[in-house]
């Protein structure tokens, strides 16, 4: 009788032990249920990034191919400030970057800013000066000797001078210099640029109009405009005369977006 007693008991503790258990699984079931289904509560609006928001305001589109620090400035870490270039572009236009003057890419727009990319395919070419014929617009910045690379490793920054395969002289321009090694003002329709190392364009066909002494080429080529500037690193500046170099690009970019 004692060890009937005995194993009641046990089963008796077993059986609550179950009860137990699925009372446990049960509590947690309701409160993860209720966890999941209750209402979220309103926080602080989501701020959006005058990038993000530029499609919704109006912005005008503009492509951007370039092998300039565009997003950040020098530097891979996590202090790296934002690209001042990048900031005063986003201000008037909803940035669409492009890896290359591809067919695909072009059909996004019809104004690009080229700034010291690096060097097209033949195939990219064509398709660029089939765009630009069509009734693209571009800005091309085409440095003979660019000097802002900053603190990038090697290989990663921007090229040390303009790849030009071909796409100048197919327009009608043939770039020179770096003229001199210093500092250099130029005049600009915009704005006077002060410059680092500058190049000179000069025209070898009909199509383009040398400007600013060599500087500058204005080009119209087939439907399209093409401006062709002779340096690049004025736009990278960090000083104050970068800003005002800045303003300049955005309002010669405004010219071409106005067209």
């Amino acid at each position: 009788m004692k060890a009937e007693a005995m194993s009641g008991a046990a089963r008796a503790a077993h059986a609550l032990r179950i009860v137990g258990g699925l009372l446990f699984t049960l509590a947690l079931v309701a409160f993860l249920w209720d966890s999941v289904n209750e209402p979220v509560a309103e926080g602080p609006p989501v701020m959006i990034s005058e990038e993000d928001a530029a499609p919704a305001r109006g912005k005008a589109g503009l492509m951007v191919l370039s092998s300039l620090p565009m997003r950040f400035t020098d530097g891979f870490s996590l202090e790296a400030a934002p690209s001042p270039l990048h900031e005063a572009l986003s201000q008037e236009y909803a940035l669409v970057p492009i890896e290359a003057a591809s067919p695909e890419a072009l059909a996004q727009g019809d104004l690009l800013l080229m700034a010291h990319p690096r060097a097209q395919t033949a195939e990219n070419l064509v398709a660029l000066d089939e765009w630009v014929r069509g009734g693209g617009r571009v800005l091309l910045l085409a440095d003979p000797a660019f000097a802002g690379a900053g603190e990038l490793p090697t290989g990663m920054g921007p090229p040390p001078y303009f790849a030009d395969t071909g796409l100048l002289g197919h327009w009608g321009v043939t770039l020179e210099g770096p003229l001199t090694p210093g500092e250099a003002a130029v005049g600009g329709e915009t704005g006077a640029l002060l410059v680092t190392a500058p190049g000179r364009l000069a025209a070898s066909g009909e199509a383009c109009m040398i400007r600013d002494d060599g500087f500058r080429a204005d080009c119209r080529i087939g439907e399209g405009h093409a401006i062709i500037l002779a340096d690049a690193d004025f736009a990278v500046r960090g000083d104050e005369a970068g800003d005002d170099n800045r303003a300049a690009l955005t309002g010669l970019i405004g010219r071409l977006a106005g067209e």
